[in-house]
């Protein structure tokens, strides 16, 4: 699946929003990629996820234990990437701030990959990999649907992405005037 058959999924769904957001890192930007609205619809979750599946099987070498999803945005994709790939889904919670593996034990040097929605910081990814190296796990990548850096993030371990969009954003104290004029929403996930 290319970058364009990406975006034509999102637009479908309508879920590339417009407007002044406040994104999960706490960044700014013009666009918003509404994820929920694409995996409310199961049937193209499950084309994004398949063919996340086969990048992931193309680019990671040997055996991997277990996807692991960093709540709440990493959970979907997460759990529909392992029905292709037939491996257990398992996921990080924040407790007091911090991700941690609260609902599963896992071996030591367990063999993981981390699914992500969408990044921009690569922030979540970042957490979830300390999270899993606390637990034990042999961290081999990680991998989303949309890169929205274009693959100028660094994240720790190689990043898989199904498709990477370049969408400018910004610091708060940074804003181009035409974003700064518009009152911001901050639809994401983070402080859940």
């Amino acid at each position: 699946m290319n970058k364009d058959e990406v975006l034509a999924i999102f637009k479908e769904a309508k879920a590339i929003l417009e407007g002044h957001f406040i994104l999960t890192s706490g960044r700014r930007s013009a666009i918003y990629m509404q994820k929920a609205n694409v995996f409310m619809r199961a049937d193209l979750t499950e084309r994004l996820c398949k063919a996340l599946a086969q990048k992931i099987k193309d680019q990671v070498r040997g055996p991997i234990d277990y996807l692991v999803g960093p709540a709440v945005g990493g959970l979907i994709p997460s759990y529909e990437t392992s029905r292709e790939l037939h491996i257990p889904s398992i996921w990080v919670e924040r407790e007091a701030g911090k991700f941690r593996l609260r609902r599963f034990s896992i071996e030591k040097r367990a063999r993981v990959v981390i699914i992500e929605d969408i990044v921009t910081t690569g922030l979540s990814i970042r957490e979830t990999i300390t999270a899993m190296r606390e637990a034990g796990a042999e961290v081999l990548a990680a991998a989303c649907i949309i890169d929205r850096s274009a693959g100028k993030v660094d994240v720790g371990v190689p990043l898989i992405a199904l498709c990477e969009y370049e969408v400018p954003s910004y610091a708060v104290d940074d804003l181009p005037a035409e974003l700064a004029a518009i009152p911001a929403i901050k639809p994401g996930s983070r402080n859940i």
